[in-house]
Order: C-alpha cells, then structure tokens, then sequence
C-alpha cells in the first residue's frame, strides 16, 4: 500500500470526520488542497459538466483519468468518482481501478445507481468491488448505494446492500440522500465500515454528524453550483455596475495553484 493510501485510509479513523471537498478540475483541486484540506474528491457531475456531458451516463471514462493522472501530484491523498464503473466488466473496473491507483490515486468512489435511474443487482456490485479489491487491495473502495436517491429509502433495503458491500470487501460505504439523525444512526450501528453521507446544507452540520459516528462528509456537487452561481453573479455585478466580491484569488496566485507552486509566491 502507497503512504498516500494509508493515510487516506487513516483519515476515515481519525478523531474527527473527514470532510471531503469535491473538485472538478485542476485548479479547483489544488486551490482545495492548498486551502490546507487533507484528501480532495472529484465529482462526476463536475468532471461531466466541465465536459460538456451529462452524469452518471459513463461517458467521461476518458476525461476522468486525464483529470486523475493530474491531481495525482497534489500534496495530499485524492479519491476518484467513477460512477458505476463506466460500464465496464468487474475485471475491466478493477483494471481501471489498477490505472488509477498506478497512477497515485488513493482511493474510489463506486455507485450501484444505473444511467436508467434503476438500483444494479446486489450480487453483481459485489462481484465488482471483489474484482477491485483483488487487483488493487490497497486501494480505498468506497461503496456507495443510491437506495435514498433511487430507490424508496428503505432502511432494511440501504442496510442489506451496504452490508453485502462490506462483506464483498469495500472499506467505506456512501449513502447519499440520508438526512434524518434516526436513519444516519442506524446505518452507523448496523455496518461495520466507515460511513461516508453527502453534506445537505441547512440539514447538516459537521459537529452533529460527527456526534452521530459519520466518519466522512462530501460536499458533492454542492462547490462546483456554488462556483457556477459565484460567475454568474460576478458577471452580472459587473455587466450592471454592481459590486464584485472582495478577496478574489489574484492572477498570480492562480498562475501559481496551476504550476503546483506555493500560492504565495510571486504575489
């Protein structure tokens, strides 16, 4: 296993959550990663959008590797989205898997939601991770299941396929859309991994998800909306003679994120 893999790894057994922040390209990552966070995610619906592609369809097979190889040089650990494997074969997401982790990714993000809006078999996501865990063991997998998104939010239905993934061997499960502290608990008590929850603002908050033993926190697409409403907010203030935010990174700071410099050199 790859140091920036175990500390990846150390980081869903720490003290304290792992909030995740979500980037959807270079420049984002790294100005995440220089803001001081200590492991950055992508996000398919960014890595999409940035592309001109819709999510979670698997077309951004390409582009999220591109992107990976990329990010791979940050200072600090990356997990990678891969949708639901880009519809791959169990053996071709685990050589996928493989190139990723080659390439300094720490760990993995893998759905069981279809492009058709449907839930995938419990066995054959099982048999996926299996493949992955098999070709890459070092690599993080965090499983994540869409039964809050997709499906009807079912406990007992959550509950079997996050243990059937523990059991096939991920080392983390993600259950985006829970909200309530009784359903977050209950997946907390009744699975043996990490969990990981996607961060629902006005719902959330760190401390009380920490409280309630989530062990990761993701922003999602939640950075990349509000960077698309910050430029057009932006534009608009100064199409209309408004004000522009202060404290906007300066040129050379960027110049400097996109270099893998230090951001305050040359400033």
């Amino acid at each position: 296993m790859s140091d920036r893999a175990r500390r990846f790894r150390a980081l869903h057994h720490a003290d304290r959550p792992l909030v995740l922040p979500n980037a959807w390209d270079h420049a984002s990552a790294a100005a995440l990663a220089a803001a001081g966070f200590s492991a950055v995610g992508t996000t398919s619906l960014g890595v999409a959008a940035a592309a001109g592609k819709p999510d979670a369809t698997g077309g951004t097979r390409e582009e999220t590797l591109t992107l990976a190889r990329r990010l791979a040089a940050l200072p600090c650990p990356v997990t990678v989205d891969i949708e639901s494997g880009f519809g791959g074969t169990p053996a071709q997401v685990a050589e996928l898997a493989a190139e990723l982790a080659a390439a300094g990714i720490a760990g993995i993000n893998i759905e069981d939601g279809r492009p058709d809006g449907t839930l995938a078999p419990v066995a054959g996501r099982c048999e996926t991770i299996a493949a992955v865990k098999s070709r890459v063991p070092g690599l993080f997998v965090n499983a994540r299941t869409d039964t809050f998104w997709l499906g009807d939010g079912s406990m007992s239905q959550t509950l079997t396929r996050a243990r059937a993934y523990a059991r096939a061997g991920a080392d983390g499960v993600f259950v985006p859309g829970v909200a309530t502290d009784d359903d977050i608990r209950a997946i907390v008590d009744a699975v043996p991994l990490p969990l990981n929850v996607l961060f629902l603002p006005g719902r959330h908050t760190v401390p009380a998800l920490a409280a309630l033993g989530v062990r990761r926190i993701s922003t999602g697409s939640l950075l990349l909306r509000a960077a698309l409403h910050a430029v057009v907010t932006t534009a608009r203030a100064v199409a209309d003679g408004g004000r522009v935010p202060a404290g906007l990174p300066s040129y050379a700071e960027v110049q400097a994120l996109a270099a893998g410099d230090d951001p305050e050199a040359g400033t």
